[in-house]
């Protein structure tokens, strides 16, 4: 078993990702995790000096992987928008 690879704390973290939804946030971790960015998920409510008025939970990386993470981000929301959208128009 292979210990969970996390960012040193001690490092500069930077926020790449938010959801209400703890479901929603383990998908976008399994993705930074399958190309081998490291992450640390968190739940907001414990970090709400650094991010106050922030619920859910957050996903931090290292601020050099910031950019990559952030594309990689997108371009997964932006698969799914089209998946949902071929979904819908198959059952228009």
């Amino acid at each position: 078993m292979t210990e969970e690879q996390r960012p040193d704390p001690n490092e500069k973290l930077v926020k790449v990702f938010d959801s209400e939804q703890e479901s929603e946030a383990m998908v976008v971790k399994g993705l930074l995790d399958s190309v081998g960015i490291d992450n640390d998920l968190k739940s907001a409510s414990l970090l709400q000096d650094a991010f106050p008025g922030m619920g859910g939970m957050i996903i931090l990386v290292r601020e050099e992987d910031e950019q990559k993470a952030l594309n990689l981000i997108a371009e997964s929301q932006q698969e799914v928008s089209a998946t949902e959208q071929d979904d819908d128009e198959t059952q228009a």
